[in-house]
C-alpha cells in the first residue's frame, strides 16, 4: 500500500486510527554506544510519517502526543515506536516534524535530479547515495571526474531549478510494461503493491518510495561541494540543497566574520595569514624545544653540583615532553639516585618519569602510575608514562621517599 506521506509529502497532520499496538524494543545509537529501550510497536490505519527506505531516514513526529522515536517498514505495513502505549481502536491525531521532512524531501529530489543529469551529461551511472545530517553524497560508478565536469553538472540542475518543472508521482501495477522504461535498482524483497514512480518531467523517472517536492522549484538552490575518493573505483560527489545551502552560507560567514576579527586581514587573505601563523609555530616550536633541552641540562648539572643533593631528586614543570626528562635523568644518572619528573599541568593531565636503582622501580612504578591515574611501563630502571591526573603528586613523591629510606642505599 501507499500511505497518505506517499500520496501527500506536503501533509503535516492527520486523523487516523490505532490497529494495534503492542510491547516491543528498540536499539538506539547515543555517542557510538547502543542502548536498548522498552516501548510498543505501533500500527495505524494511515500515516503522514515516513518510515525509513529508499535511502532516506525516518520522520519524526507524535502521534496522539506521543514522540515517534522510529518507523520502519514491514512488508505494506508502517511500525511506529512509542514510549506509552495507544489503545487499539483509539481515534488519533498525528503531527509531523515538517522542518526535518521538508530537508528530507529537498535532499531525496535533489539526489534523482543529481543522478540523472550526471548520467546523461557524463554517463556517470549511480551506485548508491547518503542522506547525511550535515551533507548528503552520491556514489558514481566512475574512478574519476574531469576538470569543469562538476561546475557544468551544478549549472545544469539549478538551471533545471528555475525552470519550475514539476514533479509526479505515479502508481504502476508491477506487471505495468511502462515499469521497464524507468531508472531502478531493483525493488526490496519484502514490497507489496503498486510500484511508486516518481517523475521529473521530461528529465527522469525512477522507481522510488520516498518523499518528494512536487516542483523542482521547491528546492530552492542545489550546491555540489565537491567529489571525493569512493571505494572499489568509485567517486563520491558531496552536495547540499534547499534550506542547508542557506545554513552553510551562513555558517561560513560567520567563521569568515570571526576569522577577519582573529587574523586582522579581509576574507582573500586569510589561507595566506593562516599559513604564516602556523610558519611561525613551527620556528617557536623548534627553538622551544631547543630551550627545553638547554634547561634539561642546566636542571640535571644545579642538582649534581649541591654538595647536600643526597639520593632523590624531584621536578616538576609545566612545559616539557619524554625527551626533557629523559634528559634530565641521564645528566644526574640513576645508579644510586631516585628520580621522580612530571610535566603537565599541575592538577591536570601530564606526563611522568620514575628512574632509580631497578628494584625500586620496579616495585614502585606501578604504584606511581596508580596514584597518578595514568598508564606506565618501564625496564632496566626507568617507568614511564601518561598521567590522567597530577593532582596525587605529592604523595607520589612521599611514597618514593619511603621507600628509598626503607631500602636505606
Amino acid at each position: 500500500m501507499a500511505f497518505q506521506c506517499q500520496r501527500d509529502s506536503y501533509l503535516q497532520e492527520l486523523d487516523t486510527c490505532v490497529v494495534s499496538c503492542v510491547p516491543a524494543e528498540l536499539t538506539l545509537e547515543n555517542n557510538g554506544k547502543k542502548e536498548k529501550l522498552k516501548g510498543f510497536n505501533l500500527k495505524l490505519k494511515d500515516t503522514i510519517l515516513f518510515p525509513e527506505g529508499g535511502g532516506q531516514p525516518d520522520d519524526h513526529g507524535t502521534v496522539g502526543g506521543v514522540n515517534v522515536l522510529r518507523v520502519l517498514r514491514q512488508g505494506p505495513e508502517a511500525v511506529h515506536f512509542i514510549s506509552s502505549a495507544l489503545e487499539e481502536g483509539q481515534e488519533v491525531h498525528i503531527k509531523l516534524d515538517w522542518e526535518r521532512r521538508f530537508d528530507h524531501m529537498q535532499q531525496h529530489s535533489s539526489q534523482h535530479l543529481i543522478t540523472a543529469l550526471a548520467d546523461t551529461m557524463f554517463g556517470y551511472k549511480t551506485t548508491s547515495w547518503d542522506l547525511g545530517r550535515q551533507r548528503s553524497s552520491i556514489e558514481l560508478d566512475t574512478a574519476t571526474v574531469k576538470p569543469g565536469e562538476m561546475e557544468a553538472l551544478e549549472a545544469a540542475v539549478n538551471e533545471k531549478i528555475r525552470a519550475h518543472i514539476p514533479v509526479a508521482v505515479n502508481l504502476l501495477s508491477i506487471d505495468d510494461p511502462a515499469v521497464e522504461k524507468v531508472r531502478s535498482r531493483g525493488l526490496p524483497d519484502d514490497h507489496a503493491g503498486p510500484i511508486r514512480i516518481v517523475d521529473i518531467e521530461g528529465v527522469d523517472a525512477n522507481m522510488c518510495c520516498g518523499t518528494h517536492v512536487s516542483n523542482l522549484s521547491h528546492l530552492q538552490v542545489i550546491k555540489i561541494l565537491g567529489t571525493e575518493k569512493g571505494k572499489k573505483n568509485k567517486t563520491n560527489l558531496i552536495f547540499l540543497a534547499g534550506n542547508r545551502v542557506l545554513k552553510y552560507a551562513e555558517k561560513s560567514y560567520n567563521i569568515e566574520k570571526s576569522l577577519t576579527a582573529l587574523l586582522k586581514t579581509g576574507a582573500d587573505e586569510h589561507v595566506d595569514a593562516v599559513d604564516k601563523l602556523q610558519k611561525t609555530v613551527k620556528r617557536l616550536q623548534k627553538s622551544n624545544l631547543i630551550i627545553l633541552r638547554e634547561m634539561a641540562v642546566l636542571i640535571a648539572q644545579n642538582f649534581k653540583n649541591k654538595p647536600d643533593r643526597g639520593n632523590f631528586f624531584s621536578f616538576h614543570n609545566k612545559d616539557g615532553d619524554n625527551e626533557f626528562m629523559n634528559i634530565i635523568a641521564n645528566e644526574i644518572g640513576f645508579q644510586d639516585t631516585v628520580i621522580f619528573l612530571t610535566v603537565g599541568e599541575e592538577k591536570g593531565a601530564g606526563l611522568f618519569l620514575l628512574a632509580g636503582p631497578e628494584n625500586i622501580v620496579t616495585e614502585v612504578g606501578p604504584r606511581v602510575s596508580e596514584l597518578l591515574q595514568g598508564k606506565g611501563a618501564g625496564k632496566t630502571g626507568r617507568y614511564q608514562g601518561k598521567a590522567n591526573s597530577l593532582v596525587k603528586r605529592a604523595e607520589a613523591e612521599a611514597l618514593l621517599k619511603e621507600i628509598r629510606n626503607e631500602q636505606q642505599f
